[in-house]
């Protein structure tokens, strides 16, 4: 069975600028590279993996493309590019010929404006996007939620990816209006959702109980054909280890058939990011 991890970062604090990083995040803040991952996607079968953005940088996916030439498993980059530039189709062209870009991600949930995703200028972009065939990572927070099916209709060629569930508050154990909200977003088909980052929205003590009705929701909202694991490596060791995602999916996938965990677990993410 195919195993992709389809959600994890790099960063390197002397290269690049990472704004949402601080000193006060002592597990985060160090550099994190292939050579830290690569013993526990080992000791959990893991294949292969898709980075994505950390900051706002095209020099981050250069610099992950290189990574990526001397580590095997990175299968592809989830970039950032500036939806507003007026040369985007050009710039998708030229790192498409540099490295494996699959999909771009802008961090929406630090915009101040909860519907940016519906400026004009970041509409053009998208669109550009989705005429290029590359999927966009939606990393949205619950009251984004209402917002995207006008967005859905606006692009409606684009394949949409859903990370860490929309990030419901799972600390407070609440369940609406997220998971109201995110049904409406599963209504379309081209729209797909990653099981990662659960486990920080969860409480530092979490178990696995707190988590397994915002995955139940999802699986019946989506369909395990429409889900993609993904570890959130680094970001998730402030609340647990990478061992600790893998078997917490693990156990929430047992009861499906071969099949649909084949899909959850890498078939899915081979679909939708085009992974060679």
């Amino acid at each position: 069975m195919l195993k992709i991890d389809a959600h994890q970062h790099f960063w390197d604090l002397g290269r690049l600028h990472y704004p949402w990083l601080s000193p006060s995040l002592t597990t985060l803040y160090r550099d994190f590279r292939p050579a830290d991952l690569a013993p526990h996607l080992a000791a959990c079968g893991v294949d292969g993996t898709v980075f994505v953005q950390a900051t706002h940088a095209v020099e981050e996916t250069r610099w992950v493309f290189g990574l990526a030439r001397e580590a095997g498993f990175i299968k592809g980059v989830v970039a950032w590019l500036d939806l507003t530039a007026p040369d985007l189709g050009d710039q998708v062209d030229q790192l498409r010929a540099e490295g494996p870009l699959v999909g771009v991600r802008h961090q929406v949930h630090d915009e101040p404006d909860d519907e940016w995703l519906l400026r004009p200028d970041v509409v053009a972009g998208l669109r550009t996007l989705a005429d290029k065939g590359l999927p966009y990572d939606l990393l949205v927070r619950p009251p984004h939620l209402p917002h995207l099916p006008r967005l859905f209709e606006t692009v409606p060629n684009m394949t949409w990816v859903v990370d860490h569930l929309a990030k419901p508050l799972i600390a407070r154990g609440e369940m609406e209006p997220w998971q109201s909200d995110l049904r409406r977003v599963a209504e379309y088909p081209n729209v797909v959702c990653k099981v990662s980052g659960m486990i920080t929205e969860a409480r530092p003590d979490w178990t696995p109980g707190d988590i397994r009705p915002y995955f139940d929701a999802v699986l019946e909202m989506f369909g395990p054909r429409r889900l993609l694991f993904g570890s959130d490596w680094s970001v998730c060791l402030l609340h647990g280890s990478y061992e600790q995602v893998y078997d917490l999916v693990a156990q929430f996938v047992a009861g499906l058939s071969e099949n649909e965990q084949a899909a959850v677990w890498g078939g899915t993410a081979a679909r939708i990011y085009n992974l060679a």
